[in-house]
């Protein structure tokens, strides 16, 4: 079987990269891509498998990964509401003008820093490194700790660098306002926020390498909290300090909140390493080769991304005074409904990092497809219910204290447009992470180095996510003047859905040959059936009149229309869904009689009704 550029894929039993995803540890994870420069593209081979797992340990499987993501869903919902509450505060003493858009900016460095040494970029470069560190402890049980080495040599650079950033930061804080929000009404504000908030530099940058690490060892309990600390300390300065800073009180909890990130994280750090510890050499033959310019593509993809707010803010600085804050707000809810669909790829992405460092592509291109439709099925049902819903979310959120009801509609408006983004923004977080995989910032010693063509590749992200900024920014320009904030909101949903088309493209010239067809088929029924969905929850939201009875019927109406449309449409992702819910309408036990069994979990999957 040939993948894209002439790549043979060879098919392998899927039990080598999860007989014992029980475990804490990796397993008895064998094998490695090996790659021949030649062509264009390179052979992919593994070592033998090892024995298939006993029943017992394959048995384990369904459990772990159900409990992984229940755990780290219960976590990052709490994360999310205590977000929210931070947002609701911030709403109800500051409003939105003047002073919480110079708060805005200098929020631009936590917003930037997050998915640069949190969520995206540190993942996408540690979760495979210290992946393929943990093959090469079960490959060489006798030699030096690949873990150990692989920590003792990237993170005193990581920590140097992070208080380079966060130095560079505060010193030039005046600067980087006026390239963010040259037209500010109080850009010295922004500015005394600004250094504050890059204090958070350094534990964000921690706490994502600690994270990572552990969700290579398929611990997701601890790096689930972080979330949690983070807000609860925005919170408890923000209540506190309020009436005594104004809103530089939610800078300084910006700060103290990302210490209380990275803390949480060095204990279960320190027991992942002391567990894997055994009586080895200290020193030996180097079985991992750092690169160091692999790093480049990633940090360059992140920061991309993010440019999507600058623009955003650069654009509504020139708008009338709480554009920003409006279009802040709006992203914040929009969001909400992006955080399963994100939980889904975090928690599989470490399988998907194993399988790729042991050379199974067929089981990486599996998953990715699975990914795909699971995070493509939530996102679009809270998309429907944003496009219907958004006027009642907001009033029932926001329209308090000095949030005034032109604010509410204002809000309400750039979340039904931003919510045409939200499939784009959600399946480009499962389709980078396998991407920036396949050729991880750390490799084995003996592997060849890549060749120039796989090196080019390299920045196709980049590129992708560029060409988005191009869309958003032409979109943004032409119609700001006329559309305001709707016309920055319609220019962030084209250009992040352009992105989204050219990396569908972009994982087949790297190796990982989707079934394209197939996929597109599953993503369409699925789309149909939110647009329909969202057409009835809006009629619904309509005929009732009090915000809260208004979201609740425009709610139900919405998931009924979404598993009706759905299961009519063929859209397997749906159908375990809907089968539960028709079970409770009967009165009878999901997957009892009359709700049909629950298919049986295949190893390093989740359930996705196929």
């Amino acid at each position: 079987m040939l993948g894209a550029g002439g790549l043979p894929l060879r098919r392998h039993r899927r039990h080598h990269h999860g007989a014992h995803l029980g475990d804490p540890g990796c397993g008895h994870l064998v094998g490695a891509a090996r790659a021949r420069a030649g062509g264009r593209g390179a052979a992919v081979t593994a070592t033998e498998s090892p024995p298939v797992a006993p029943p017992v340990a394959r048995e384990r499987q369904p459990s772990f990964l159900a409990r992984a993501f229940g755990i780290t869903a219960i976590l990052s919902a709490a994360g999310s509401a205590l977000g929210l509450l931070r947002d609701l505060l911030l709403a109800r003493y500051f409003g939105a003008d003047e002073g919480t858009d110079a708060f805005l900016v200098s929020w631009t460095v936590p917003e930037t820093a997050a998915p640069l040494l949190i969520e995206d970029a540190m993942a996408f470069l540690m979760v495979p490194a210290f992946s393929l560190a943990l093959v090469l402890r079960e490959e060489r049980p006798d030699g030096p700790d690949p873990v150990r080495q692989l920590t003792r040599t990237t993170l005193p650079w990581l920590l140097s660098g992070l208080c380079a950033l966060s130095g560079a930061t505060m010193l030039w804080a005046p600067q980087l306002v006026q390239l963010l929000a040259p037209g500010l009404a109080d850009p010295g504000l922004a500015v005394a926020c600004t250094r504050i908030t890059a204090v958070a530099v350094l534990p964000f940058g921690v706490a994502g390498y600690l994270g990572a690490a552990l969700r290579a060892h398929h611990r997701f309990t601890a790096p689930a909290v972080i979330y949690v600390a983070y807000n609860l300390g925005i919170l408890a300065v923000l209540t506190t300090c309020h009436l005594l800073f104004g809103v530089r009180a939610a800078a300084l909890g910006v700060a103290f909140g990302s210490l209380l990130m990275a803390g949480v994280l060095l204990a279960p750090f320190g027991r992942a390493l002391r567990d894997g510890r055994r009586r080895r050499p200290r020193r030996g033959p180097r079985g991992l080769r750092l690169s160091p310019l692999a790093l480049l593509p990633v940090a360059a993809f992140t920061l991309t991304r993010q440019s999507q707010v600058f623009i955003e803010r650069y654009l509504g600085s020139a708008l009338p005074a709480g554009t920003i804050s409006h279009l802040n707000y709006a992203a914040k809810v929009s969001q909400l409904a992006m955080t399963t669909a994100i939980l889904i790829c975090t928690v599989t992405f470490p399988l998907v990092a194993r399988a790729l460092a042991a050379g199974d592509l067929v089981a990486a291109r599996d998953r990715v497809e699975k990914d795909l439709g699971q995070a493509a099925a939530v996102v679009l049902a809270g998309m429907a219910f944003l496009i219907a819903c958004a006027p009642a979310v907001v009033s029932l959120l926001f329209q308090r204290g000095a949030f005034s009801p032109a604010d509410t509609a204002a809000t309400a408006q750039v979340i039904q447009v931003y919510s045409f983004g939200l499939l784009a923004q959600a399946l480009i977080g499962v389709m980078v992470r396998p991407f920036f995989s396949m050729r991880p910032a750390v490799r084995r010693a003996e592997d060849p180095r890549p060749v120039a063509a796989d090196r080019l590749l390299d920045w196709y992200p980049v590129a992708a996510m560029a060409l988005g900024l191009v869309v958003t920014t032409l979109v943004g320009v032409c119609t700001t003047h006329r559309f305001g904030a709707l016309g920055l909101a319609a220019g962030n949903a084209a250009g992040i859905t352009t992105t989204a088309v050219l990396l569908l493209r972009g994982l087949a010239l790297r190796g990982i040959a989707l079934r394209t067809r197939q996929v597109l088929i599953g993503q369409a029924r699925l789309v149909l059936s939110a647009i329909g969905a969202a057409g009835a929850g809006t009629v619904a939201a309509r005929a009732v009149g009090p915000a809260p009875l208004s979201m609740l019927a425009g709610g139900f109406t919405v998931l009924l229309g979404y598993l009706a449309l759905g299961a009519a449409l063929g859209a397997r992702e749906l159908d375990v869904p809907t089968r539960t819910a028709l079970a409770l309408l009967r009165g009878r036990r999901p997957g009892g009689a009359g709700a049909g069994s629950a298919p049986r979990m295949e190893e390093g999957t989740l359930t996705d009704g196929g």
